[in-house]
């Protein structure tokens, strides 16, 4: 593409994912969305400083997002100014386009600030905002079916740090009135965790790195949950789901591990090794990923994700549900469990009608797989189509960007669409339709 080159910022609650779209792969750089104190060498890190502290017991997190929506714009700032900085990012905003995710129904206010941020604070020369889900057709989440065309009819399950979000799009449109949310994410089940530990085994309530790490380590969704459940209830510490967790010594820089069980154990434990902290984590596994699929289980009045994607097809349009049922993809952190496509997929085939195949793609990197979408789009010629620049915002505020990103949606391929699907098209369609077209090769 010509004009300046485009900082792409994945702004996630719990992740930056950063890149430029004149890098030569689209290999993110991950930057912890967060400031914390360390209880032990009482130290500030901000952002990308996270990285380097060696003593991560009793973090204090600070974080610029709040139940999904930013609203610390003074810890995003403090972040951003250490990733820009020339040891990082080395990114000069000033000669630079930038390329921003938003929150699902983020407040118009918020926008503003956003807009305000960009071009008043950093000067941007011009940028574009859209939520995660939208730039999802420009990636290759379904090329292993597909190839280089993209479905017309898709169901986005976003879910990550704060929310779980299912989103439909259809013809690169997001239909808005059928969005759903289900208020279990990571944020959640890492503090569900805490409180598991905490109340079996040592007080971990302080210790949201450390458990956090754990649930990245050990945990997986279970294909049948009460058979796992009856396997660690009939042989405690000796079945086949226990893992024997080892703590991480900060004074000596060693990294918690999983190690084998004792019945499964072939060669003894040395002195050394028998004297380090462990965790038993049994049915801990497979019990806080399950709230994905049974939210009622700490008392929230919401469906699982299997009914919600059903519900959510529901509200499209009859004559094309069977093509969403097809096509529905998995994106964002708490992907990362094994087994939890194989899950949704058993739990999806029962609720969706007869003559309808379903099929469930997840991302070969979920945490990535948004920035790596992203990085396409600002690689193609018709980017510049989209973006707002300074000199139009200096002009008309943050009404320039209401215009242009009014429903934050892309288009991308030009092909009839229904028409009880017309109304819910919005204004930026057109001009994402040009950018796709010119993305995808003739």
């Amino acid at each position: 593409m010509n004009g300046p080159s485009v900082l792409i910022l994945d702004n996630g609650a719990h992740s930056i994912k950063a890149g430029f779209s004149k890098s030569s792969t689209d290999e993110a750089r991950i930057i912890p969305n967060a400031i914390v104190r360390s209880k032990g060498d009482r130290r500030m890190y901000i952002g990308p400083e996270i990285d380097s502290c060696r003593d991560n017991f009793a973090l204090h997190y600070r974080l610029p997002f709040e139940k999904g929506f930013l609203n610390d714009w003074d810890t995003e700032k403090a972040i951003w100014d250490r990733a820009f900085q020339d040891n990082v990012l080395a990114a000069n905003p000033r000669d630079l386009s930038l390329l921003v995710t938003e929150p699902y129904f983020n407040l118009s206010k918020i926008q503003n600030t956003y807009d305000q941020i960009v071009f008043e604070e950093y000067e941007f020369q011009s940028y574009y905002r859209a939520p995660g889900a939208a730039l999802i057709p420009f990636g290759t989440l379904f090329s292993p079916e597909y190839g280089v065309v993209i479905p017309e009819c898709m169901v986005i399950v976003d879910t990550g740090f704060s929310f779980t979000h299912v989103v439909p799009i259809l013809s690169g449109s997001i239909v808005w009135s059928a969005v759903r949310r289900i208020d279990v994410g990571g944020k959640l089940m890492t503090n569900h965790l805490k409180e598991i530990i905490s109340y079996r085994h040592y007080n971990m309530m302080d210790q949201t790195y450390i458990v956090n790490t754990i649930k990245e380590t050990c945990c997986y969704v279970s294909q049948s949950f009460a058979s796992d459940l009856e396997e660690c209830r009939s042989r405690p510490r000796r079945n086949i789901i226990v893992q024997e967790y080892v703590l991480p010594d900060f004074s000596t820089n060693n990294p918690g591990f999983v190690r084998q069980p004792a019945h499964l154990r072939k060669v003894p434990l040395t002195e050394e090794e028998a004297r380090m902290p462990v965790l038993f984590v049994e049915n801990e596994r497979f019990s806080v990923p399950e709230l994905l699929f049974n939210p009622s289980d700490i008392g929230l009045d919401q469906a699982g994700l299997p009914q919600t994607i059903a519900h959510c097809i529901s509200l499209l349009p009859t004559d094309v549900q069977g093509l969403f049922w097809a096509n529905i993809g998995l994106v964002g952190g708490n992907a990362k469990y094994p087994g939890i496509e194989e899950r949704l997929l058993t739990e999806l085939q029962p609720l969706a009608p007869p003559d309808c195949e379903v099929s469930v793609y997840k991302a070969s990197e979920p945490v990535t797989s948004v920035y790596e979408a992203a990085w396409k789009l600002s690689q193609s010629p018709g980017y510049g189509d989209l973006v707002v620049s300074r000199e139009e915002y200096l002009e008309s505020g943050s009404n320039a960007c209401r215009k242009k990103f009014h429903g934050s949606t892309a288009k991308p391929n030009e092909l009839e669409t229904p028409s009880t699907a017309l109304s819910s098209r919005r204004s930026g369609d057109r001009a994402m339709a040009k950018t796709k077209e010119k993305a995808l090769p003739a």
